[in-house]
């Protein structure tokens, strides 16, 4: 074989995770080594039994194999519930999702852009809506009139003028425009 004959191409993040993995390997193996030379010592100093140091050994050796065994799935239940984000005020939902509509169906959201969620409530006429913050109302525009005077009589002349001006604008906010 040459070097032309090898694939080099390998990601490194493969690399990374097949040497982690190694290392995890080489621990266990560490593990059951000084289980079983610490059993064996343990038989021959303290008088031990050789039969209740092997199960010791391998009680040890098959709680690392199944520990090491249910991670992933430990690993998956956690992310499971760790991501779990409630809406019963609204949000939005910015990047493509699942979610559950019951009856073993699922709905996907998100896949366009992104979407909102809004909280549904019966008004008082029966209907399911959604709700404004104002339980429903018009919010109340907030208006300040600034009129600059020099003095009590310039100011009682142009009240006329003001009340002409508010009530026009209140006319065209009644029409929306």
């Amino acid at each position: 074989m040459t070097d032309r004959d090898l694939d080099l191409d390998v990601p490194l993040a493969d690399l990374e995770e097949f040497r982690t993995k190694m290392m995890e390997i080489d621990r266990s193996a560490q593990n059951i080594s000084r289980s079983l030379v610490g059993g064996l010592k343990s038989a021959l100093v303290d008088g031990k039994s050789l039969e209740s140091v092997f199960k010791k050994i391998a009680l040890s050796a098959s709680s690392r194999v199944l520990n090491s065994a249910l991670a992933p799935l430990e690993k998956a239940a956690g992310s499971l519930f760790d991501t779990i984000i409630p809406f019963a005020k609204g949000g939005v939902v910015g990047a493509p999702a699942l979610f559950s509509m019951g009856n073993g169906v699922s709905g996907l959201m998100g896949e366009a852009g992104p979407e909102a969620i809004l909280p549904l409530a019966r008004g008082a006429d029966g209907h399911l809506g959604v709700r404004s913050a104002e339980g429903g109302r018009s919010p109340m525009p907030s208006v300040q009139i600034n009129v600059t005077a020099q003095d009590a009589e310039s100011f009682r002349r142009s009240e006329a003028q003001v009340s002409a001006m508010v009530a026009r604008a209140v006319g065209r906010g009644r029409r929306g425009l």
